[in-house]
């Protein structure tokens, strides 16, 4: 339930701060926020996730 009020809160924030430019429809939970609320929860398990580097990046845009 943490990580359901964390993205509640945060969704709310970045609505708050970006009213102007979001138009009236439901929007899906932006990729950073969720992103954010599990690299966060993971951390605080004690888990991490490597980060790709520029050359896995690169391969992963090419398709």
């Amino acid at each position: 339930m943490d990580m359901s009020f964390a993205n509640q809160a945060l969704c709310a924030e970045y609505m708050a701060k970006n009213y102007k430019k979001l138009e009236k429809k439901v929007y899906s939970v932006p990729e950073k926020i969720d992103s954010e609320i599990s690299r966060l929860k993971l951390k605080s398990m004690g888990i991490t996730i490597d980060v790709l580097t520029p050359a896995q990046m690169k391969y992963l845009a090419s398709w």
